[in-house]
């Protein structure tokens, strides 16, 4: 079970990073509200600082190597732009350890991870340009195969550039350190094909396979590899000589290669190999990355009409009340109250970030080899934006958006709030699907009647203090993120906050299958089961030490033995699904086929361990009221029923059985 609760761990990590760094951070945890307004009212719309090539980057020296050691990450690189010029390319630390080759910015390549999906989609709209795409179309009819229908409703790729396709999660197919594992993108759109469990256009939910999709619709509709396009049509045009798509690396660009790495010594990791290749497999240089967001900035530079680029990025998707939302691939944000378009980028070992803020021309890029002590990396990529716009940004905060409404409404609002939520991004169909009885996310009411989301505070660098600012929407006094619901006949239908709600939304978890009872209850089953297995075989020697008859024979001999070894082999399941996780958290490349027979068994031995146990434990529970048993021995036999009846419901509930590939 811990090893199934570091991964749940990991999941929620992989569903909220790639914005989750780029929230305002909180003052100090020591800092009061009031003194927190108070500052925000008297430095608001000042900047500390003029944003001058040698200012930032005397800032940066300042900040980035205490902020690596302290971090331990060995190397980074961050890239200024503004106005068409770099301000600043600088590196830090090592792009390897053991040869103590220091970061060079222009030329030391970086895997940035999704930050590859905004390559895809000016591709998207560069074919948009050309005439071939309609954003609004049927994407079947780009494909030589078919995307079912979800309540007869097809897909477009305006809903794919907001990840409101209604994908589920999917990660069979996901990273791998083994070249042998990528698959051509003809081949990965239909293997990897996750089933859809939102009617288009209605759910923020983020999708890996949807970005690969669109890579694979723009390689159809061009006639070119996908590859070979975006080199054409994206880095020969920014002259980006030191960026490539390819995987693994062509020759000329691997002594250039950062390593990757788990600790602050050592070899580097193999590389990382993403097998939804227009969702992530870019290697760039932060000098190239400048020459990237001075395009964007530039109307859209050599790639695309500034006609285009505006619509791509001035477009706002429908979302949550008034959370961030999607522009046409890039997340929007609010930092300091100004409009940025963002995106994250996390391999298992890289970790990057890219905003860019159109209303005053300045974009900024970071990235890392490594996550760092305790996950350093996702807080020093927030740390890095919220005082780069402190100190260069005009403030745009409004203090009295913090103004909270009457005391009787914000107490009833918020027990209405409080309760335990699955994430639009998951799994739903699948085994995985199992991963949610760890990973949701509570929603509580403290004693002072404010709410409270633990898995952000742990995330933030102090806790946070929501206050209702309208109805149903909370507005943190420190970092001015907020928090809003949608309602209906009087009940929260669904809830998300400005950090995720572009690509995520929670919904209640289901009364069926709901952590707050049904987790209890597993581990509960669990441990009679582990009682009654451990009991058999003590009580066997114990009677054989007094030389006492079993009190029970035959077919109630039977049914309490057969009950006993269907206990052995739920533990053995059990024991069989952790060694699974452990092996997925060592390598996620694992999932891609080296441990299908594994999961083949566990699905078959699942079931049966499940079932078999519930039916036999009914038996022997009849035979003992039968036979006038002991009531302790019938109180044994319902307990067994229990356990019984709950891993079976796990069992079905969850999909623990079946053998699909697709997850």
């Amino acid at each position: 079970m811990e090893m199934l609760k570091k991964l749940g761990m990991a999941l929620a990590l992989l569903s909220l990073t790639p914005l989750l760094a780029q929230a305002p951070q909180p003052p100090r945890s020591d800092e009061s509200a009031e003194s927190s307004a108070a500052r925000a009212s008297s430095t608001a719309g000042q900047p500390s600082a003029e944003l001058t090539s040698e200012d930032v980057g005397a800032w940066l020296d300042g900040l980035m190597p205490y902020a690596l050691e302290a971090g331990h990450i060995p190397g980074a690189v961050v890239t200024v732009v503004k106005d068409g010029e770099v301000l600043a390319n600088k590196g830090y630390g090592y792009a390897d350890l053991a040869e103590r080759k220091p970061v060079d910015p222009e030329t030391t390549l970086f895997r940035i991870g999704s930050i590859s999906k905004p390559f895809t989609w000016i591709a998207v709209m560069q074919q948009v340009e050309a005439g071939r795409l309609d954003l609004d179309a049927d994407v079947n009819q780009y494909l030589d195969f078919e995307i079912p229908p979800y309540e007869g409703e097809p897909i477009t790729l305006r809903q794919i550039m907001t990840h409101t396709a209604g994908f589920e999660e999917s990660v069979r197919y996901l990273i791998s350190s083994d070249p042998d594992d990528l698959l051509p993108l003809d081949e990965y759109v239909r293997k990897a094909l996750p089933k859809r469990v939102f009617a288009p256009g209605t759910t923020p939910a983020y999708s890996n396979y949807a970005t690969g999709l669109a890579g694979y619709i723009v390689q159809r509709v061009s006639g070119t590899s996908y590859h070979s396009y975006i080199e054409r049509n994206i880095l020969k045009p920014l002259d980006m000589r030191y960026t490539t798509s390819r995987e693994p690396l062509p020759d000329r660009l691997k002594p250039y290669q950062s390593g990757g790495y788990k600790k602050m010594y050592g070899a580097a990791e193999p590389f990382e190999n993403v097998m939804p290749e227009p969702a992530g497999s870019i290697s760039a240089s932060g000098g190239d990355m400048a020459k990237f967001m001075n395009a964007l900035l530039n109307d859209g530079g050599p790639l695309l009409e500034p006609g285009t680029t505006k619509q791509m990025l001035d477009y706002r998707a429908p979302g949550l009340g008034p959370l961030n939302t999607m522009a046409l691939g890039f997340y929007e944000q609010r930092i300091n109250g100004q409009r940025s378009l963002s995106h994250g980028g996390d391999t298992d070992f890289f970790h990057s970030d890219l905003w860019i803020f159109p209303g005053t021309d300045v974009g900024v890029f970071i990235s890392m080899n490594s996550a760092g002590k305790e996950a350093a990396a996702y807080g020093l990529r927030g740390t890095l934006i919220q005082k780069f716009a402190d100190r260069y940004l005009q403030d745009e905060e409004d203090p009295a958006d913090a103004t909270p409404i009457d005391e009787e409404t914000a107490a009833e609002h918020a027990q209405m709030l409080a309760g335990t939520y699955v994430s639009s991004r998951g799994f739903f169909t699948n085994w995985l699907s199992v991963l949610s009885l760890i990973g949701a996310t509570k929603i509580v009411v403290g004693p002072d009647g404010k709410i409270s989301v633990p898995s952000l505070d742990i995330l933030s660098a102090g806790p946070r203090d929501w206050v209702e600012v309208e109805p149903f929407v909370w507005r943190d006094v420190n970092s001015g993120e907020r928090i809003a619901a949608e309602v209906k006949d009087g009940e929260v239908v669904r809830v998300s906050m400005d950090v995720v709600s572009p690509f995520m939304v929670l919904t209640p978890a289901p009364a069926a299958t709901n952590p707050a009872w049904l987790l209890p209850a597993l581990l509960l089953a669990l441990g009679i089961v582990a009682l009654a297995a451990l009991a058999w075989p003590i009580r066997a020697i114990v009677r054989r030490r007094y030389r006492a008859e079993f009190v029970l024979t035959e077919r109630a001999l039977l049914a309490y033995r057969v009950t006993r070894a269907l206990c052995w082999l739920v533990l053995a399941v059990v024991a069989g699904w952790t060694l699974l996780v452990q092996s997925f958290m060592a390598d996620t490349g694992a999932l891609s086929g080296d441990l299908d027979f594994l999961l083949n068994l566990l699905r078959t031995f699942t079931p049966i361990a499940a079932f078999g146990l519930l039916g036999t434990a009914v038996w022997h529970l009849v035979l003992c009221f039968r036979n006038g048993r002991a009531w302790t021995m019938k109180l044994g036999a319902a307990v067994l029923v229990f356990a019984g009846l709950i891993l079976s419901w796990v069992t079905i509930a969850f999909h623990l059985y079946g053998y699909s590939m697709a997850f």
